[in-house]
């Protein structure tokens, strides 16, 4: 049986907080400062930026920006020419990192499509800036990594967006059955710069470490061959904001604990799970304030809802509305698989079709199958298989062009020649003979099975039976 109320000095049981959708005004508004206090934070002493530059940790962020890859920023040094740079210009770099005196360059603007509509703005760091970042965050997390919620799941070393999923569905099987799903409006571009070095200065004492990362923070934006000044936000593109991101948001974290909240979140993604929907409006009314109040950061209420969680979805993944609630893949998700397949298939005219499979969908499919494997309602998996199979055979049809090359192909596989020349010349259009008998005898699923297209059902089947 799931406890209503934990007490304060109890242990957490597995599904943690309350839900009871209390007000955070309850308490006093300074609940940040007052955590901050009960946590009794020493800043580390002033020998962190050596820390920073020291060879070993330098050579374990240069590997991961190898590693990540990415494309150059403003200065169009590429990763792959990292290392000659830094042969060049390290000894440089170092001092004046530990002297006070290095100047980020300023991050290149980069837009990529929302799944939800709309574009997203990404800041590109330097291949140079990124490493250091990087380094920077090795020493930093660890200090900070420790301190944070249970609940807080996104980019944390042992952490995973399956296991905040796995506890949203835990958390509904618990009989929280109504959620708050709170979407902050541009998170990355709205930061306070003064809260959040507050919090970051809580716990590091070097005075370099900190000028550094303000100096990242105002960096400034380049576009079109001018600097726009950065005055709030921090550059999602770099290595350090997830981890900065974690650290102003904790004080979110903190908050809902407090109050015994029952919780999920993945960097700026975070749904409340409570028992009604009196309860959540509450819980929502009292989230905004606190956010807008202590953090100066603005809720979307267009995005943000008291709903039902099988009306929404979380990383991906949706429910379903039984007692004991199955995962499955949000609607959203499905459609954005879908369109990045069709780019595929639109780029894979007139290749062979065994190439197209293992260079082009194969990384795909495995990858999305990989993520979506905690999924158990299978009729998606069997949907979108059928759909790919279904746009091969219209790469097919459309490869061959002319209604003889059709009728013999069609042959050669197995048809009769009359059925065969009937079909190649019935005069209709590529999908649809992609999904006619015809085709779907010539070209069965076994076909694209020896070719080793990758079955999303096999694959998701397999993950359940070993789970």
């Amino acid at each position: 049986m799931v406890r209503e109320m934990p007490t304060k000095r109890e242990e957490r049981p597995k599904f943690r907080g309350g839900g009871s959708g209390r007000n955070l005004r309850d308490k006093p508004a300074k609940a940040s400062s007052t955590t901050a206090k009960k946590a009794n934070i020493e800043p580390s002493t002033t020998r962190m930026m050596e820390a920073v530059v020291e060879r070993s940790n330098m050579i374990r962020a240069l590997r991961r920006v190898e590693r990540n890859a990415g494309s150059a920023g403003e200065d169009g040094v590429e990763v792959g020419e990292l290392r000659g740079y830094l042969k060049a210009h390290w000894p440089r770099i170092k001092e004046k990192l530990l002297e006070g005196s290095y100047q980020p360059v300023a991050v290149k603007r980069v837009e990529i499509a929302k799944p939800s509509g709309g574009m997203r703005q990404l800041g590109i760091p330097t291949v140079v800036d990124r490493l250091i970042q990087q380094a920077l965050n090795q020493v930093l997390s660890p200090l900070f990594d420790g301190n944070f919620s249970k609940s807080s799941y996104g980019f944390r070393s042992g952490r995973s967006a399956h296991q905040a999923v796995r506890q949203a569905q835990a958390y509904v099987a618990g009989g929280r059955r109504w959620l708050v799903d709170i979407d902050l409006e541009k998170f990355f571009d709205r930061v306070n710069h003064d809260i959040l070095m507050a919090r970051v200065a809580r716990r590091v004492g070097d005075k370099g470490v900190l000028l550094l990362i303000r100096r990242y923070l105002q960096a400034g934006i380049m576009e079109g061959g001018l600097v726009t000044a950065s005055r709030e936000g921090t550059a999602q593109g770099g290595p350090l904001s997830p981890l900065l991101s974690n650290i102003i948001l904790d004080d979110l974290d903190k908050e809902l604990e407090r109050r015994g909240h029952w919780f999920c979140r993945y960097a700026d993604d975070c749904n409340i799970h409570v028992r009604s929907r009196r309860a959540g409006q509450r819980v929502l009314a009292s989230a905004r304030d606190f956010l807008e109040r202590q953090l100066k950061l603005k809720v979307n209420l267009e995005k943000s809802a008291v709903a039902r969680p099988w009306e929404r979805k979380f990383l991906g993944y949706s429910m379903t509305s039984h007692i004991q609630p199955r995962l499955k893949v949000a609607r959203q998700s499905v459609k954005r698989i879908r369109e990045k397949l069709k780019e595929s298939f639109r780029q894979g005219k007139g290749r062979r079709l065994d190439r197209f499979i293992k260079q082009e969908l194969t990384p795909i499919l495995r990858g999305w199958g990989n993520y979506f494997q905690l999924a158990e309602v299978e009729g998606t998996f069997e949907e979108l298989e059928g759909w790919v199979r279904r746009k091969l055979r219209q790469m097919l049809w459309r490869q061959w062009k002319r209604t003889h090359t059709r009728a013999d192909r069609l042959i050669k596989r197995g048809l009769p020649a009359e059925r065969a020349w009937k079909s190649a010349g019935n005069g209709r259009g590529s999908w649809w003979n992609a999904g006619a008998s015809h085709m779907n005898e010539a070209f069965p699923k076994r076909y694209f099975d020896q070719l080793g297209l990758v079955s999303l059902l096999h694959q998701q089947r397999g993950v359940l039976k070993t789970a």
